[in-house]
């Protein structure tokens, strides 16, 4: 879904000021230890994680659980929260002039079922990439995030 109605709502009053955004991303590996990133457009150079923002009422966990479902029709478990991330560096700005400072749950995830393809049109492509290769990312997580698998289980 690309703007929930609580978004949609806050923009008809603010327009595009800058907003916090309280979000998700899943870390999601191949089996060969690779990462999937998604691309948003044919024309864009950035890449991101599988992610979004946390709807009213929900928790993380849930809501990475029903955003990676929505751009890569991947039924997913978080693992782990492996990091949380803010601040001006993680600041962005669309297209359409919306400015936005996300603070993101950062969750390792593994796949339960499900077949790679974007659900919502929010992902033009998904690929797995080795950690050598990733591509450039629109917000700045650190190397160090995507290096090791967790594999503890922390939610239900």
């Amino acid at each position: 879904m690309p703007m929930s109605d609580f978004y949609q709502n806050l923009r008809s009053k603010i327009g595009t000021d800058l907003i916090f955004s309280p979000s998700v991303a899943a870390i999601i590996r191949d089996k060969e230890g690779k990462i999937l990133f998604q691309r948003p457009t044919a024309e864009s150079e950035i890449w991101s994680l599988p992610a979004g923002a946390i709807e009213l009422g929900e928790t993380p966990s849930q809501a990475v659980v029903r955003e990676v479902w929505e751009e890569t029709g991947l039924n997913v478990t978080p693992m782990a929260l492996v990091g949380a991330f803010g601040g001006q560096a993680f600041r962005f700005k669309y297209a359409d002039g919306n400015q936005v400072e996300y603070v993101v749950f950062v969750f390792d995830c593994k796949v339960d079922s499900g077949e790679l393809d974007a659900i919502d049109g929010e992902s033009f492509e998904l690929r797995y990439f080795s950690v050598e290769q990733m591509p450039p990312l629109a917000l700045p997580y650190p190397k160090r995030i995507f290096q090791q698998r967790i594999e503890s289980a922390l939610f239900n």
